[in-house]
């Protein structure tokens, strides 16, 4: 029991380390496939899949080190990605590695199952004789062959898993006496949650740990990061994962936040509707993985997928795109990303040209165009001291333990689709308030709470791990901070064996100690409580009761909004139906649909519209409930005697300008159509592309000094000039 002791005290304070030296990739992405003329998109960095490939790839396989040379040679920097809880690891599940089969270490569900990835490859459990599998016959071979990078991605144990041999093992080795079906009881549901944590936190810890030391051992600095769902998606998808308390490990550098229409589309529940939320659902997610790293400087790129895993149409991946690309651009203090996973399937597959349509075909021209607009532009988007417009301030406090009462039910206690998170977060989003996340387990930093003035929280879906976060909250409430406690706390998990009611403690429920810190006696009744120089306020409801119900949540809104305006000294708390938000040259809007007016968001300037392929100027626009815009403005350009491109469908080098002049070169996937704005000077005399003038006057844009050129892409380099 030592080492779960110490365990829970790490992932309940978290590790106050410094901040990793981070690299020079701002833009990457994903493939198992050799370099290819098609899926050349021209990011900084390409993360080759599997030392075999990716699973769900049946193409031919071209070996790891041909595959590195492809990139390389393309001038591309190189990484690898594979997954630590499945991956084309055949070689150890048929016994061809150790002489011993090892299909028994998938994880199995309750009717004896395994829960498969794909044919031959489990979910894993990760023994030690697996991690050492892992260690020798990946991380060695990729780190010989030069790769200074490693992405372990997608640490995941099925909540629903649980009943293997190799299982019940690790849970005599860990708590000490022999399994127990985590059907039973909750407390056996939180134990073995609690358990499947821990291995994935070890898994990473040791294989990392390895990487690290072998790199160093071949004068090489091995960087390791976690591509991963957010903890919003790995809970309301029933999945356990170590999340936040990765973050504090010397080994991670950092992250990918793997949100995309596949997880931002999965429904909640918002005033007695349950629908798909996707731009809402994006923004808590991306929000839940910024504030994950926030306080201790690892590195997080943001991850958009201009498809998904399931098989839609491309008019739904382009709504959704659009959708999941501008909240993760609503955080200006993310500027790193992942612009695709997949190319191959992005460009090369067939996908249905409408939901009533059974025609399927390759991605579409005018869809090709903007989505490689977009993707440029994320080469170029900076970070901005900028805020994103709305009243500041309120957050809502999440734990890891949100994976851990997912699955099964017990006592009839439900909690639809998450509700009891979204409860809180969607009243104040819906209604144009950028609502934050702060993680329970980062509160022993001391900027975990700097910028939140009221903190929403609730022990009906998540428990404490350690008592010291209490400690922390009553500091920041003694301070002047404002917390607002939704809950019965009759969950069935209130009472399971944990800290708050072993040893010393004999606490009915965790909230109780929370509530002596602040010496608030034992099951309080409803109302405001006073401690320094802050507040708590309880409310005796469920926070799923304000969303599963209509018309439920203004109690609950008019309470915060009192205490935001009143005892936090917030500012009049304001509501709206939509977010702005500047960076740099690039104007972001989001109107939201569902809130308090359906009046479109009205955006003026010298705008181009980066959502559409022709790259139009407008003066104004306007952004209908439910949409979202990117422009660029190019009011705000600094130097507009400077030629330059301000959007492409390309990545542009080899720039050159003189008084009379302006030429550069200009890549992206062939079988893709270019199309770009470029700002001149001056009107030109003449356009070159490729030893052609294709010049044409109407091409010009007189009142913005634009013009709009279009020809085939290459990623062998298309040559552009102007003169005038």
């Amino acid at each position: 029991m030592k080492k779960n002791i110490l365990f829970i005290c790490l992932i309940g304070l978290g590790l106050q380390v410094g901040a990793q030296t981070k690299d020079n990739v701002k833009t990457t992405f994903q493939t198992s496939r050799e370099w290819r003329p098609t899926i050349d998109n021209r990011a900084d960095a390409v993360m080759i899949y599997g030392v075999g490939g990716n699973p769900s790839d049946k193409s031919k396989k071209v070996s790891l080190e041909d595959r590195i040379k492809s990139w390389k040679d393309r001038g591309y920097i190189t990484h690898f990605m594979t997954g630590i809880a499945w991956g084309e690891y055949q070689d150890y599940f048929t016994g061809e590695w150790d002489g011993k089969m090892h299909l028994d270490e998938g994880q199995v569900q309750q009717n004896g199952d395994t829960i498969w990835h794909g044919h031959m490859v489990p979910y894993i459990v990760p023994t030690k004789n697996y991690l050492k599998y892992i260690k020798e016959n990946h991380v060695k071979r990729v780190i010989d062959a030069g790769i200074d990078a490693i992405f372990m991605e997608e640490p995941e144990f099925w909540a629903r898993a649980g009943y293997s041999e190799a299982f019940k093992n690790e849970w005599k080795n860990f708590y000490g006496f022999d399994w127990r079906p985590q059907h039973e009881s909750p407390e056996n549901t939180y134990l073995s949650n609690k358990l499947k944590y821990w291995l994935y936190y070890n898994a990473l810890n040791e294989v990392f740990t390895y990487a690290k030391e072998y790199g160093k051992s071949k004068g090489m600095d091995i960087k390791c990061y976690v591509p991963t769902h957010s903890l919003v998606n790995y809970s309301q998808w029933k999945i356990v994962s170590p999340e936040a308390s990765l973050a504090s490990l010397p080994c991670v550098d950092g992250y990918i936040a793997q949100v995309w229409t596949g997880t931002s589309r999965e429904p909640n529940f918002f005033n007695g509707k349950e629908k798909e939320r996707v731009f809402e659902t994006a923004y808590l997610e991306y929000g839940s993985m910024e504030s994950m790293t926030a306080p201790t400087g690892r590195k997080m790129f943001f991850l958009t997928d201009p498809i998904e895993d399931w098989p839609r149409d491309w008019v739904d991946y382009k709504k959704n795109y659009q959708a999941t690309f501008v909240a993760q651009l609503l955080y200006p203090n993310i500027d790193d990303y992942e612009v695709m996973p997949w190319p191959e399937r992005i460009y090369e597959g067939l996908y249905k040209t409408s939901a009533d349509s059974d025609v399927k075909e390759k991605i579409p021209r005018h869809y090709s165009t903007q989505m490689q607009v977009m993707i440029n532009s994320l080469n170029h988007m900076p970070l901005s001291d900028n805020k994103l417009s709305g009243s500041e301030g309120i957050s809502v406090l999440m734990a890891n333990s949100l994976m851990f009462q997912r699955y099964p039910t017990h006592k009839g206690y439900e909690d639809p689709q998450l509700a009891n998170f979204y409860g809180q977060a969607l009243p104040f989003l819906k209604q144009g308030v950028p609502v934050k996340t702060v993680h329970i387990e980062n509160l022993g930093y001391e900027k975990a709470l700097t910028d939140t003035k009221v903190l929403l929280m609730s022990y009906s879906n998540m428990k404490p791990l350690s008592p010291e976060a209490h400690i922390h909250l009553a500091r920041w409430v003694e301070s002047g901070g404002v917390l607002v406690y939704s809950g019965r706390d009759n969950d069935p998990f209130q009472t399971v064996q944990e800290w708050w009611n072993t040893g010393d403690n004999d606490y009915k429920s965790p909230s109780d100690h929370l509530f002596e810190q602040m010496n608030i006696a034992a099951s309080p009744k409803g109302g405001e409580y006073s401690y320094g120089k802050g507040v708590v306020f309880i409310l005796r409801a469920d926070p799923k009761e304000f969303v599963i119900t209509e018309n439920n949540s203004q109690k609950f809104m008019d309470i915060v909004k009192g205490l935001y305006e009143g005892k936090a000294k917030g500012g009049k708390l304001r509501f709206k139906n939509n977010f702005y938000l500047q960076r740099g040259v690039y104007d972001l809007v989001a109107v939201l649909d569902e809130s308090v007016s359906n009046e479109p968001y009205l955006i003026e300037g010298t705008l181009i519209d980066l959502f559409d392929p022709k790259l139009p100027i407008y003066k104004s626009k306007n952004i209908l409930p439910g949409e979202q815009a990117l422009f660029v403005n190019i009011d705000r350009v600094e130097n507009k005697q400077k030629p330059q491109v301000l959007a492409a469908a390309s990545r542009i080098y080899d720039e050159k300008a003189d008084q009379k002049s302006y030429s550069f070169i200009s890549k992206s996937p062939i079988n893709t159509t270019n199309i770009s704005r470029i700002l001149l000077p001056r009107k030109p005399k003449s356009v070159i592309v490729d030893s052609k003038n294709v010049y044409l006057e109407l091409n010009w844009d007189k009142p913005s000094k634009t013009y709009l050129l279009e020809f085939e892409n290459n990623p062998e380099g298309v040559a552009v000039s102007f003169k005038w």
